[in-house]
């Protein structure tokens, strides 16, 4: 793997690398969920660090995107009671809306801290490096460094928001809908900085609402 295309690609395969295994290895989520995230930060310092400027250039609108996607991910669910028992969102390919955690872990205050900040800090910076900032680019076909950032193909637009949504099992309408938010919003500012924010913003809330309502689902 060439050293350019690792700086976008190592730190997201760190992580669901060790989340794949963490089962197979036997880990409590206490010692897996720091684990992954601890690595893959690792690996985004090392490799990918100051590839991008981390500052945003439209903070309050990114906040208020961020914000956005979240209604939408919890929207349905509440709208429509039992939603996502219906087959497209439950089933052998996509999975089932439910929690793996044990009732010991939802009262423990240090991992559900741990599992927030994981969420709203490390996902989003490894997930925008590599589903926008590298996916995106790559799906048109040319060399990733001859693309601009938030140079909007239409094909690559759709296809990138389309496995995004399915990364995400049971929500995967939702998860199309974030993608393709997220996506616009690179086409709009051209900023990866704006687009980390909104969707650390969405994964905060999120968070939020987890331990606040008790839906574990959202957490698998």
């Amino acid at each position: 793997m060439k050293r350019n295309t690792a700086a976008y690609v190592v730190p997201f395969l760190v992580f669901v690398t060790l989340m794949s295994v963490e089962g197979w290895a036997g880990w409590s989520p206490r010692v897996g969920y720091p684990l992954r995230s601890f690595a893959a930060l690792a690996a985004w310092c090392w490799l990918s660090r100051g590839l991008f400027p981390l500052r945003p250039q439209r903070a309050l609108p990114s906040v208020l995107v961020g914000l956005g996607v979240f209604l939408v991910w919890i929207g349905p669910d509440l709208a429509w009671p039992g939603y996502r028992n219906h087959w497209l969102f439950c089933n052998p390919l996509v999975g089932r809306a439910q929690s793996s955690m044990s009732e010991e872990l939802r009262s423990d205050v240090v991992f559900l801290v741990l599992r927030a900040a994981g969420s709203a800090l490390v996902v989003p910076l490894i997930e925008e490096w590599f589903w926008r900032a590298w996916l995106m680019r790559w799906l048109t076909g040319k060399a990733v460094e001859e693309v601009p950032l938030g140079a909007c193909f239409p094909r690559a637009f759709w296809l990138t928001a389309v496995l995004f949504g399915l990364e995400h099992g049971p929500f995967w309408d939702v998860g199309v809908v974030a993608g393709a938010a997220y996506n616009w919003w690179l086409v709009r500012t051209r900023s990866l900085a704006d687009c980390v924010l909104a969707h650390g913003v969405t994964n905060a809330c999120l968070a939020v609402w987890v331990i606040g309502t008790g839906a574990w689902a959202y957490w698998g």
